[in-house]
């Protein structure tokens, strides 16, 4: 990462430099604010330690400007004689964090790797937008996807092989696209193959490319989409679905990276990163003799495996209203807010089968339906399938990485919202539903962070 250390001090500077250095950080140094501004012109940095008392311009005064004219860039100010008023000015102006001198390695390195995980995380975030759209984030703040995240960040700058899991309309396409938009084939192709789309006698043409006379139909040389890929990403989504001399051909491929078009003898060597996402369990279908089990060794280099919406329902409320800012971006028009019960019934009365994808649906569905009011609970419950209320206990899942008490508290929790759910957000009517006495109920809610101190009160 490509850290600017502003200070006054040389001394403190080059110490600055050394260990920040020494923890594979990219490190220039100035040192005035004036020599800071015309560094940060030429190259943006990705994170600014900025001293607060500097000679001529200050570091506060700088700041508002470095925001300007490098918006991206991380301020982390750094003083020996800072007050409390200094601090919450820098926070006020757009600064990350304050650090106070003496400067101990632990605190610097501790705020740099903060910083950068927010660089990381904007990074993710515009990645997204650019291919996909502003749609297209990865919303929510359940450990679960806090877990993606991570797992993306740490996939994306290497070339290995990504299997992406997870039942349908989890977004196993959007992490793709996450994983290519933030690696250094970026400015690459990114090019989608969905197997299930294509008809099998058509499979390996499309992926490997055909010459002339081949087939019938085939009067003219067409690169396969690996080809199409070199430098880039190729993204292999339902790869469950291939036949098994697609199969072969595409494990021939990844061991030798050399694509041979059908019909000819040209071997054509490609750069091309694979990705592959599947909604079907792949270790079973290697047991039955549909899925080659060395093709899924090589695929399956880096697992990530999506939750389902059910899973993490406590993303729901934050779904709910990115789908109300995207509907309103589309439309040019108000879309009502969802009253608390309306996202209590979303996030206790329905199972999610189609997961994120089914839940945008039925936002905009509700958006449609009730333009000038307020959505409640009884409205909602209108437009999602009979029998909805029913929630389903979650069974024993081989790729799901979580231990034992994390699974049981999933459970609970959705129990506990089950409950709050049916009885309106009422926690005496909740629990005398659970068979239990309000006292223990508001425990189980506070541990699993279903209801904050003030709550009780």
């Amino acid at each position: 990462m490509q850290l600017l250390v502003v200070d006054d001090e040389g001394n403190i500077r080059r110490a600055l430099q050394a260990l920040l250095e020494s923890d594979g950080h990219r490190v220039v140094t100035a040192g005035s604010a004036e020599e800071a501004l015309e560094l940060i012109l030429e190259t943006p940095p990705e994170v600014v330690l900025l001293d607060l008392a500097l000679p001529g311009r200050s570091g506060i005064e700088a700041l508002p400007e470095i925001r300007e004219i490098a918006p991206a860039t991380v301020v982390v100010m750094m003083s020996g004689e800072a007050s409390l008023a200094d601090a919450v000015e820098a926070t006020r102006l757009g600064a990350f964090h304050f650090i106070e001198k003496p400067l101990s390695p632990e605190a610097v390195l501790l705020t740099v790797k903060g910083a950068q995980e927010l660089v990381l995380a904007r990074d993710l975030s515009r990645a997204l937008r650019e291919e996909l759209g502003p749609e297209a984030e990865l919303v929510g703040r359940s450990p679960a996807l806090e877990r993606i995240r991570q797992l993306i960040r740490k996939a994306a700058p290497t070339d290995a092989r990504v299997l992406i899991t997870g039942e349908s309309g989890t977004g196993k396409e959007l992490v793709a696209t996450a994983i290519h938009g933030l690696s250094h084939r970026r400015d690459g192709p990114f090019i989608r193959v969905n197997s299930a789309a294509i008809p099998r006698e058509l499979v390996e043409s499309e992926m490997f490319g055909h010459e002339p006379g081949a087939f019938t139909g085939a009067t003219e040389r067409r690169r396969g989409r690996f080809e199409l890929a070199d430098g880039g990403t190729l993204f292999l989504d339902e790869v469950a679905d291939l036949g098994h001399e697609a199969q072969a051909k595409l494990l021939r491929t990844l061991e030798t990276g050399i694509v041979e078009r059908i019909g000819g003898n040209e071997r054509t060597l490609v750069d091309t990163r694979v990705l592959a996402a599947t909604n079907q369990d792949l270790d079973a279908a290697v047991r039955s003799g549909r899925f080659r089990e060395d093709l899924l060794f090589r695929l399956n280099v880096l697992p990530v495996h999506l939750p389902p919406l059910r899973e993490r329902v406590g993303d729901i409320p934050l779904l709910v209203e990115h789908a109300r800012e995207r509907l309103q971006r589309r439309q040019g028009v108000r879309v009502p807010v969802f009253s608390s019960g309306a996202l209590r019934e979303l996030e206790s009365g329905y199972d999610w089968p189609g997961n994120v994808r089914e839940l945008l649906n039925v936002v905009e569905r509700l958006a449609i339906l009730h333009q000038e009011s307020v959505i409640s609970a009884a409205e909602v419950r209108e437009v999602l399938p009979a029998g909805a209320s029913a929630v389903r206990v979650p069974g024993y899942v081989d790729h799901d990485p979580r231990p034992l008490r994390d699974r049981l508290d999933d459970y609970e929790r959705r129990l506990l919202e089950g409950a709050l759910g049916a009885a309106e957000g009422n926690v005496t009517d909740a629990a005398r539903r659970l068979k239990t006495d309000r006292a223990n109920l508001y425990r189980r809610l506070r541990r699993l962070g279903l209801r904050d101190e003030e709550e009780d009160a």
